[in-house]
């Protein structure tokens, strides 16, 4: 009779466990997948994608951070230093 006297409340709640569990599985799982995925999440700056030079260089010439003679001259760094076509590396 030992096991009806308290046995009823782990009846009750090994379900509750179960379901827990299952949904702490599933949950990992989702994440783990979009994580590998490569979702795009603006939050996370290690996701974002790069800029480039030249869009860094706009930027702050549209800003007002440059003025168009350190602009024209980093643009034509940028233009000599850009690898060919026929380049690797």
């Amino acid at each position: 009779m030992t096991y009806w006297n308290g046995g009823w409340a782990w009846m009750t709640l090994m379900p509750l466990l179960w379901i827990a569990l299952i949904g702490l599985v599933v949950w990992a799982v989702v994440r783990l997948t979009q994580h590998s995925a490569g979702r795009h999440d603006a939050t996370d700056p290690r996701k974002t994608p790069r800029e480039r030079p030249e869009e860094i260089l706009d930027r702050r010439f549209a800003s007002g951070e440059i003025d168009a003679d350190t602009y024209s001259e980093a643009r034509k760094r940028l233009a000599a230093h850009r690898p060919g076509p026929g380049d690797r590396g």
